[in-house]
C-alpha cells in the first residue's frame, strides 16, 4: 500500500480532486476497512473495552487502551467519554472518519468516507443515518463506470447535535453547532458554521423535510423562535 500509486491517489482523494478509486492500494485499503468493520459487526454481545478496541481498528486509531480495571463496572467507566456506536455499520476506509467524545452512533449508519469525515463530541444519530462524501462526474462517458474517476468532498458535524433516522447528508455539507435535523431529511448544501458568522448571532436550527429546508431557529438555551423561512439546501 505504500506504492506511488497508492500515494498518489490516496493524496488526490483526499484533496477533493479526481481520483482513481481502482488502483490497487484503494482497493486494499478498503478492503482492510471492510475486514476491521465485518469483526465490529459480528463481535455479538462483547464487553465495553471490546468494543471500543474493535472501533478503533475501523479508523485506525492506534492510541493504547487504558489497563484494565479491578471489576467490569469500573473498566467500563475507562470508556464512558468514547463515542458509542451499534453495530451494524458501513464505512469505506475508515481513517477519514473522527468522531467526538460522548457520541452515539445508532444501527444501520453507512459512511461512505471518500474525504474526511468530522463528527463532533455529544452527537446523537438515529437508525439509518448516511455520510456521503463521494461524487461522480456527471458526464456518463467521464464517469466511465470503474476504470474512471470520483472525487469528493468533506462532511463535519458540529458538536451537539441531532440527526434524526434515516436522514441522509451529502458531500460538501457542514452541520453546524447544536443543529437538529429531522427524520428523513436529506441536506445537500447548506452550511451552517457560515450562516452563523454571516447573522452574527448564535442560533440553533432544525432542519426538515425530505429535501432538507430551513424551517426556523432559536437563541441558545431559550427555545425562543427568531427566524423562520426556506433556504435551498
Amino acid at each position: 500500500m505504500d506504492t506511488p500509486d497508492y500515494e498518489t491517489e490516496k493524496a488526490k482523494m483526499l484533496r477533493g480532486e479526481l481520483y482513481r478509486a481502482f488502483t490497487p492500494g484503494l482497493i486494499t485499503a478498503r478492503h482492510r476497512c471492510k475486514v476491521a468493520v465485518h469483526a465490529f459487526n459480528n463481535a455479538g454481545i462483547v464487553s465495553r473495552r471490546r468494543q471500543v478496541e474493535l472501533w478503533r481498528a475501523i479508523v485506525e486509531d492506534a492510541r493504547r487502551l487504558p489497563p484494565p480495571a479491578p471489576t467490569p463496572e469500573e473498566d467500563e467507566a475507562l470508556f464512558e467519554h468514547e463515542p458509542w456506536v451499534e453495530s451494524p455499520i458501513r464505512m469505506d476506509y475508515g481513517f477519514n472518519v473522527s468522531v467526538g467524545a460522548g457520541t452515539f452512533i445508532n444501527f444501520n449508519c453507512t459512511i461512505i468516507d471518500t474525504c474526511r469525515v468530522v463528527i463532533g463530541e455529544r452527537c446523537l444519530f438515529g437508525p439509518n443515518v448516511s455520510l456521503y462524501t463521494g461524487l461522480h462526474p456527471l458526464d456518463g462517458e467521464v464517469r466511465n463506470g470503474t476504470a474512471g474517476p470520483e472525487w469528493g468532498k468533506e462532511i463535519h458535524i458540529g458538536d451537539d447535535c441531532w440527526l434524526a433516522g434515516d436522514v441522509k447528508i451529502l458531500a460538501g455539507v457542514t452541520v453546524g453547532k447544536g443543529s437538529t435535523v429531522g427524520a428523513g431529511s436529506v441536506v445537500t448544501k447548506v452550511s451552517y458554521l457560515r450562516f452563523f458568522m454571516v447573522m452574527e448571532v448564535r442560533l440553533l436550527m432544525a432542519v426538515v423535510g425530505r429535501t432538507a429546508v430551513l424551517c426556523g431557529g432559536w437563541e441558545s438555551g431559550t427555545g425562543f423562535e427568531v427566524s423562520q423561512g426556506e433556504s435551498a439546501l
